[in-house]
């Protein structure tokens, strides 16, 4: 591991976050509060299905899957916040690095985009991207890399298993036609 801080990892990585047991790491305790908080939303919405009208209902299972959700977030919650902060970490270096950052956009972005552009812009757009970002190499590489893996992907999802992917603004079904019937022999009038 090329970029390891001998200050806070030693390159090794254990059970217990950080390390330290005795400790609330940088964001802990926003993210338990982000827990919680999703677990009432999905408590409020399980209830939206049938309401509490019997333990047979269709709401039933969902309500008791949440309602569990609920409370170990809540104790989960509790604990976090006794803890004291581990000043010898930062949000920015230790938990969330500008790369986990530019990724989590990157695939919200990707999600965005794959209807309108289609799987092939999309996802080439991303591979150069995230090749660019990990390998910081040569424009050259970079986009080698990446058009080449999109390639085999592609030939894979696509040709191989059949998988229809969201075609876009390329005519992908026409392009694949013209090489069946290349393949075939067979000319276009």
């Amino acid at each position: 591991m090329p970029h390891i801080d001998p200050e806070h990892h030693d390159g090794t990585s254990d059970a217990t976050p950080g390390g330290v047991p005795d400790r609330r790491r940088p964001g802990e305790l926003a993210f338990a509060g982000v827990m919680l908080a999703a677990s009432l939303g999905l408590l409020w919405s399980a209830y939206g299905i049938s309401g509490f009208e019997a333990l047979s209902g269709a709401g039933s299972v969902p309500m008791a899957t949440t309602f569990v959700m609920v409370v170990a977030s809540g104790m989960v919650l509790v604990k976090t916040a006794r803890l004291p902060l581990d000043r010898a970490e930062t949000l920015a270096r230790d938990i969330l690095p500008p790369v986990v950052v530019l990724f989590a956009g990157a695939l919200v972005l990707y999600g965005i985009l794959l209807k309108p552009l289609g799987f092939l812009p999309t996802s080439a757009l991303f591979l150069v991207v995230a090749v660019k970002a990990l390998a910081k190499r040569g424009w050259l590489w970079t986009l080698g890399v990446a058009f080449s893996s999109l390639v085999v992907i592609w030939l894979i999802f696509r040709i191989v298993f059949s998988v229809l992917m969201p075609a876009g603004i390329l005519p992908e079904a026409e392009v694949i036609q013209i090489f069946r019937d290349l393949l075939q022999g067979e000319t276009r009038q």
